[in-house]
């Protein structure tokens, strides 16, 4: 029909309305068929990635999985899990900002850390490495004063709008509308003077097309194209078929509720800030896991020398077992005191034996972290891990002042930044609550054009006679004509004032955006402190591992010269086996309470390098390798023969 014509007309005119698409998002020439699909496809989000990097495989040789330091942090970075979910993060955040770009409300991003698994002595007693029943899970890191395990502590989530308070914001995308209607209607009248015939028949087909959108300023503009054709029976009216035509452009402005930028930009300056917030939220589970999995590498090795130095003290007890049983043999010992010997043995091998268990539980949970598949993988989960480094402990080693530690935490511990962006969101978002307490003051203009043509009534019979102007007489062209030369012309501006009484709504959403916002300034002012009490714990932890390994080693070695004097007495009849094997006892303790020293000594560091929030540095990590999940860093060569 006729009215389709029109549709097509006004759709021309309408893309030229329509903003450009960016270059970066569109290639006509490449897209022509996307560029009118695109926006109404799901966007396909690939599927989860549980296949683990190639390095776990080029780590494998002959059932051992050889894994220095870096190896391990870099295979966390490849196959973490709690790193993979964390890279959904920027992802999401950059979906909010789209959201918040077409004028939608914010549904906020993660902001969770997840901490990394602790070493299985400390699961189940809290105990170090090798310590038994002696030294716990040290002083070292007890002393901190925060989550060990490298858990970052939540921040509230100040920028997640998920209901919104104040002035709605505007929908920022452009919309255009078509509509088509047919009717065909009768309608029985009581007399015929008015149209000449006892009922009235009328058929119509209506087009209607239009364009809608609204600014960040508070401007909104609609444009609506509509168009009638109409055909009746009625024997009296001077056009029959006529045409309508008739546009009406409406422009609105807010001038105090809902003016501004800031009022309704608010959600995407917020939903900005969040992009950064995410990649926050990702650096602080690279640093959580990344110290977590440290920890677990130097627990096993620990472990490893814990194991050693159980082996060597069942040698010892083994080697007095024989040298007794000998004696007794010749007869120049008595047989009771094999048996104290023989249960020394049993003992030192019960020792054993559980050292070498928790050397393959701390294996297992090691395998869990640094693979997606943990021991689903029946290769890694047979394969036993040899760690190629060993813990250096320096001989002296200089601890800066707590003024310069407090210097160095403020400056990279990302909560602050995050707690920071988070207060700048809730600033922002008042804009809104604020705005609500004002007045509605709008301002409007408006301007119509209207045709209408037709043919002379075909119908009409004498003594009526149709007299139709020249002006009207036509097709549907005569409407374009007349709407575009502007003969019927509607226009007229408006203002329109709303001023709410109480307005205790809008006042008391004002009031409760600015208590959150005074207890977001006050949890800001309780990280800082609790920053600060955070680095002076590390210190302190640092400083007691550190004493406390000097004094293990100390301990070994006077066990030593004390084991080697007894043992010397011992053969010259001087002492007895009691003696003997009380002092194999004390030297396995002491040799156990070192390693566990030294453990407790390397992870009071990464304790520290995390209340610094340095971690990164130390280990040489770059964010960018993290997030794609893949390190440039070459494994380790691996031994040629196990």
């Amino acid at each position: 029909m006729m009215s389709l014509r029109s549709l097509g007309v006004v759709f021309c005119v309408l893309l030229i309305l329509l903003p450009p698409a960016s270059a970066q998002q569109w290639s006509w020439q490449q897209k022509q068929r996307s560029w009118f699909t695109d926006p109404y496809r799901p966007k396909e989000i690939e599927p989860i990635n549980l296949r683990d990097s190639d390095r776990l495989e080029k780590l494998l040789r002959a059932g051992n999985l050889y894994l220095s330091l870096q190896d391990a942090i870099a295979l966390a970075l490849e196959n973490n899990l709690d790193i993979e979910l964390q890279r959904y993060g920027p992802q999401i955040a950059a979906a909010d900002l789209m959201r918040a770009q077409a004028g939608g409300l914010l549904r906020g991003v993660p902001q969770t850390v997840q901490a990394g698994p602790e070493s299985v002595e400390a699961q189940v007693t809290g105990a170090a490495p090798g310590t038994g029943a002696g030294v716990r899970r040290g002083a070292a890191a007890a002393a901190t004063g925060f989550d060990t395990g490298g858990a970052t502590t939540a921040v509230e989530a100040g920028g997640a709008v998920i209901t919104q308070t104040g002035v709605a914001t505007p929908v920022l995308d452009p919309r255009i509308f078509f509509r088509y209607n047919y009717s065909h209607r009768s309608n029985p009248l009581s007399n015929t003077i008015t149209t000449g015939v006892t009922s009235l028949i009328f058929d119509t087909h209506t087009g209607n097309m239009g364009f809608e959108k609204n600014w960040l300023t508070g401007t909104s503009l609609s444009f609506g194209w509509n168009s009638d054709y109409f055909e009746s029976n009625n024997l009296r009216s001077d056009l029959n078929p006529s045409y309508s035509t008739n546009f009406q452009l409406r422009i609105t402005q807010r001038l105090l509720q809902g003016f501004g930028r800031a009022v309704n930009g608010r959600n995407i300056r917020i939903a900005r800030n969040n992009l950064r917030v995410s990649d926050l939220v990702f650096e602080q589970q690279v640093i959580a896991t990344v110290s977590s999995v440290v920890k677990l590498y130097w627990d096993l090795v620990a472990y490893v020398e814990d194991v050693r130095v159980k082996q060597q003290a069942l040698g010892l007890a083994q080697k007095l077992y024989e040298d007794n049983r000998k004696q007794v043999e010749i007869g120049t010992l008595a047989p009771i005191e094999i048996v104290s010997a023989e249960a020394q043995v049993a003992r030192r091998q019960q020792e054993l034996t559980a050292s070498e268990t928790r050397l393959l539980q701390q294996e297992t949970i090691l395998k869990n972290v640094l693979s997606k598949t943990g021991i689903e993988n029946p290769a890694l989960a047979a394969a036993r891990i040899i760690p190629t480094d060993r813990i250096q402990i320096p001989p002296e080693e200089e601890i800066p002042p707590l003024e310069r530690l407090v210097e160095i935490a403020l400056k990279n511990r990302r909560e602050l930044e995050q707690t920071r962006i988070n207060i700048e969101n809730t600033k922002i978002g008042m804009a809104g609550s604020r705005s609500q307490l004002l007045p509605s003051l709008d301002v409007l203009t408006f301007f119509n054009n209207n045709g209408l043509a037709g043919s002379p009534n075909f119908l009409a019979r004498p003594p009526f006679v149709p007299l139709v102007d020249p002006l009207v007489a036509g097709s549907f062209g005569r409407t374009l004509e007349q709407v575009f030369r502007r003969n019927f012309p509607d226009y007229g501006v408006a203002f329109q004032l709303s001023i709410p009484i109480y307005n205790r709504s809008a006042q008391a959403d004002y009031i409760r955006d600015s208590l959150q916002l005074r207890q977001q300034e006050l949890r800001e002012r309780q990280l800082l402190n609790n920053v600060r009490v955070q680095v002076q714990n590390a210190q302190i932890a640092l400083m007691q591992a550190r004493a406390l390994y000097n004094a293990a080693v100390k301990e070994r070695i006077l066990q030593e010269q004390t084991l080697e004097a007894e043992q010397k007495k011992y053969a010259l009849g001087a002492s007895t086996v009691f003696f003997v094997i009380q002092y194999q006892r004390d030297l396995a303790q002491a040799q156990s309470n070192e390693v566990a020293a030294m453990a407790a000594y390397t992870k009071a560091k990464v304790d520290l390098e995390q209340a610094l929030g340095t971690t990164l540095n130390t280990y040489n990590i770059e964010i960018q390798e993290a997030l794609s999940g893949r390190v440039s860093r070459p494994p380790d060569p691996v031994p040629a023969r196990p």
